[in-house]
């Protein structure tokens, strides 16, 4: 029998399979659907995504990743996932360094270990071009019963931010299945439900593309702060509150936002290692 040596982590209940790379070449072929048997929570360890850390990056970063959604699909990014992988990384002494560069496929993303052991990751510049997203379509969705005023914005990976006052994870269970395959989103979407509580904290429920409603979302978080900031409806220091645990989004800096990049602070733990049996 094929065993394979994993390590849980979390952030924010946002949970995770780390698998490291020598494990990762056993099974590279098929690493999608070891991906859904590993995340799968009645069968498999149990997780949102699928996490390898990759040592040679041909030089133009520190390290690497890749990252596998529950069902098996590839992401660019994830903002929970970049954190757990950071810590990961650090202590293992995979990187020597408590501020390093990680190829993605959302670009290079910059993570940092701080004193309290919570990672703040400069997550990048937020992506507003509809073409870049990819976003097609009006900026009011019908969707069953309900007409929304949305906000597409990448964080390289597409999301679609709405403001509503009622109940976020409600709004997420009826309406995230539905604008996930919107026809607006070609590589369909991370849709976020948000109600404002200030004009620096706000409530929030993602609907994650390619693995439903989760306890925390960090690009998402990102997203919602932008769409805040741009709608005037929040200002650029937000405290985010999700399901599982709050992160602390900052988008201050550069007067011209198509330069400012957008700070993420939030925990990272462990859950466990293990050996699972495939």
């Amino acid at each position: 029998m094929t065993t394979v040596k994993v390590t849980k982590m979390q952030g924010c209940g946002n949970d995770f399979v780390i698998l490291d790379y020598d494990e990762f070449l056993k099974f590279k072929k098929d690493i999608s659907e070891v991906a859904k048997i590993l995340c799968d929570r009645n069968f498999g360890v149990g997780a949102d995504g699928l996490i390898v850390p990759d040592t040679k990056p041909n030089g133009k970063t520190d390290i690497a990743w890749y990252f596998y959604n529950s069902d098996g699909s590839s992401a660019q990014m994830c903002g929970n996932g970049i954190r757990c992988f950071a810590k990961y990384v650090y202590d293992k002494g995979l990187v020597k360094s408590k501020k390093f560069s990680v190829m993605t496929l959302a670009g290079v993303i910059i993570p940092e270990i701080q004193e309290d052991g919570t990672v703040k990751v400069d997550m990048g510049i937020p992506i507003l071009q509809d073409e870049k997203i990819p976003f097609r379509g009006e900026r009011k969705v019908t969707v069953q019963d309900k007409t929304f005023d949305i906000t597409p914005v990448s964080m390289g990976n597409p999301h679609c931010v709405i403001f509503t006052q009622n109940d976020t994870m409600q709004m997420a269970k009826k309406y995230g299945p539905d604008m996930e395959v919107h026809s607006y989103f070609p590589e369909k979407t991370n849709t976020e439900f948000v109600r404002v509580i200030s004009k620096n904290e706000v409530e929030l429920t993602v609907y994650e593309r390619g693995c439903g409603i989760t306890l925390a979302c960090g690009t998402g978080a990102c997203a919602t702060v932008t769409a805040g900031v741009l709608n005037n409806l929040t200002d650029s220091k937000v405290k985010v509150n999700l399901p599982g645990g709050s992160v602390y989004i900052d988008w201050s800096g550069s007067e011209d936002i198509s330069q400012r990049h957008i700070f993420m602070t939030g925990p990272a733990k462990y859950s466990f290692t293990a050996e699972y049996m495939l």
